[in-house]
């Protein structure tokens, strides 16, 4: 199961970690974005111990989301060492996903 990430939570579990960490920035009335849930929890579950994985829901977490200019859901960013590595936009297949965390490895 991925995290909840949040405005008051995300700067000590994501910028903060000794892990790449790949966040999913959603909303509950996001198509797309529920679609692509069972995706991030299974990444969550296979990469448990090795990276972060975290959802942040936009509509909740104004500051996170203006901080990276997110505008268009599903956006996943890609972190490493407290910095943006890359990013996603839109949904896809889990291989490209894991393809991205890996190389962060």
């Amino acid at each position: 199961m991925s995290l909840v990430l949040t405005d008051g939570n995300y700067e000590e579990l994501v910028l903060k970690s000794d892990k790449p960490c790949m966040v999913d920035f959603w909303a509950e009335w996001c198509g797309p974005c529920k679609a692509l849930t069972p995706t991030i929890d299974e990444i969550a579950t296979e990469y448990e111990g090795k990276a972060v994985v975290g959802k942040i829901n936009v509509d909740e977490c104004p500051a996170v989301t203006r901080k990276y200019g997110i505008r268009n859901i599903p956006t996943i960013l890609f972190i490493k060492n407290g910095e943006l590595a890359d990013k996603h936009v839109g949904a896809t297949a889990k291989s490209n996903l894991t393809a991205k965390l890996d190389a962060l490895m």
